[in-house]
């Protein structure tokens, strides 16, 4: 009988808590298991037993299926305002095919006055056990514990303190399982005049608990509607869903070595096996095409050959999107077969380590080769460690043929510096620190911080 209980065990896949933190992260959240609840109860283009097997690989990592059949999400849901996951469980009921647990709810009824500061300080240590308790009840619910993907701003309020404060706690707690942050990168020219105290408040915490760092951009997101998607009046809910289907084209099912007969059945596990060979490395961005309008998408066909050859030049180029890719960067190794010189103008995005995801019909036709070339990567690692593939032939959220590609690289090193910068020259002058040391952040605290990403900074500029 034991040995039946252990070779079942062996054969489930390891389940996922998501921790959704303030206003972003429960908007995030929601679309994030609405896509992969959409997404699972289509035919996804393959036969029938492959559909039968991703299905359910899909269903045990990110919900529980109740005796009723209905599917409830692994969620926490944190925010310190009721309104926000009052309209997230109204949303989520509305659909029809998934909901939350209302036992894994926390939020208060007061306002919090939206300091970063009182989040990290103030609310989080108040309300800390509480919130751990709900976590380990939906861990508790897992037959395999895969590890926790928080999903938060960068640079909000008192849920981002908050949240970073609870990333510590679950550190702390599960020591041994994985925590990957998605954050969310605050506009250029954000209206919240202390976002890149925030910002780099959040940064260098996060960059202490954390696995990895999944970043998001909302500048690129924002780019990818208006020109990819071709919204004219973009809203929240817009941004929200590149984002989530971007998080759903990696976390869904996929098999991770070549001639697997099973799906991924440690996702979290071995993407930081394939991404994070070092812990002074854990800044992530991610890459997904193609990425259009329902209308467009009627009408278009896409070929492997073609998306990998997008992708990787947007990787070298470092170009966030398909369009406006700069093809005259190439790698040393093609620029000397060119007969030609690297200007400073195109210098090419170095990586420690790339993971490709290509999902869709025909996938024996998606070829690697080109992300293999060890100019691509730091010098460091060996060839072998530095790139990944997973594929699955199941086309994913109405996309017949769809590549995804996490890159460990030198891609956020300019975002990472501009608020750097901005932060310093705020600080230099004291503006706005007032509001941290009232609730217990200090100016030393500040320049711990600013140490941790100067070191983050010079570690991705050498490599």
């Amino acid at each position: 009988m034991y040995k039946k209980i252990l070779l079942k065990l062996c054969y489930l896949d390891m389940s996922i808590i998501t921790v959704q933190l303030g206003q972003c992260g429960n908007q995030i959240g929601y679309e994030l298991f609405d896509v992969i609840c959409n997404d699972f109860h289509s035919n996804g283009l393959c036969p029938r037993k492959e559909n039968g097997l991703y299905q359910a690989a899909s269903k045990e990592r990110f919900f529980e299926e109740t005796e009723s059949g209905e599917f409830v999400s692994r969620a926490v849901l944190l925010d310190m305002e009721p309104k926000v996951i009052s309209q997230t469980l109204s949303l989520a009921a509305h659909s029809g095919k998934w909901s939350y647990s209302e036992k894994s709810l926390f939020s208060q009824k007061q306002g919090s006055g939206n300091n970063w500061a009182n989040g990290y300080g103030v609310h989080g240590p108040k309300h800390k056990d509480i919130i751990m308790n709900l976590v380990r009840k939906e861990a508790e619910k897992c037959d395999r514990l895969g590890g926790f993907v928080t999903i938060m701003s960068m640079a909000g309020g008192t849920g981002s303190g908050m949240g970073t404060f609870i990333t510590s706690c679950l550190r702390d707690a599960y020591p041994t399982s994985l925590l990957l942050n998605a954050v969310i990168w605050p506009y250029g020219t954000g209206e919240v005049i202390v976002q890149n105290y925030n910002s780099i408040l959040t940064l260098s915490h996060l960059y202490q608990s954390s696995d990895a760092l999944l970043v998001h951009e909302n500048d690129v997101i924002h780019k990818v509607c208006s020109q990819r998607m071709n919204i004219k009046q973009i809203s929240f809910q817009d941004v929200n869903k590149v984002i989530a289907h971007q998080l759903g084209s990696v976390f869904q099912p996929a098999y991770t070595t070549d001639g697997a007969t099973h799906y991924s059945r440690n996702p979290l596990g071995e993407l930081m096996e394939s991404l994070v060979p070092h812990p002074e490395f854990k800044m992530l961005g991610l890459r997904n095409i193609p990425q259009m309008s329902e209308h467009s998408l009627a009408y278009s066909t896409f070929t492997w050959h073609g998306l990998i050859k997008h992708l990787r030049q947007m990787l070298i180029a470092n170009a966030k999107m398909e369009e406006g890719i700069n093809w005259q960067v190439h790698l040393p190794t093609e620029v000397a077969t060119r007969n030609s010189s690297l200007s400073a103008e195109q210098l090419f995005n170095r990586s420690v380590a790339n993971l490709a995801i290509f999902r869709g019909k025909d996938i024996e036709g998606a070829s690697s080769e080109g992300f293999r070339d060890p100019a691509m990567y730091t010098p460091w690692l060996p060839p072998d460690d530095s790139f990944s593939i997973w594929k699955t032939p199941r086309s994913f959220n109405k996309y017949e043929k769809s590549a995804t590609l996490m890159s460990n690289s030198q891609g956020l090193l300019k975002p990472l510096d501009c608020i750097v910068g901005k932060a310093w020259n705020m600080f230099a002058s004291k503006a706005y620190v007032h509001q941290y040391t009232k609730y217990g952040i200090e100016e030393e605290d500040f320049l711990q911080c600013f140490t941790t990403l100067e070191q983050i900074i010079s570690s991705y500029s050498t490599l």
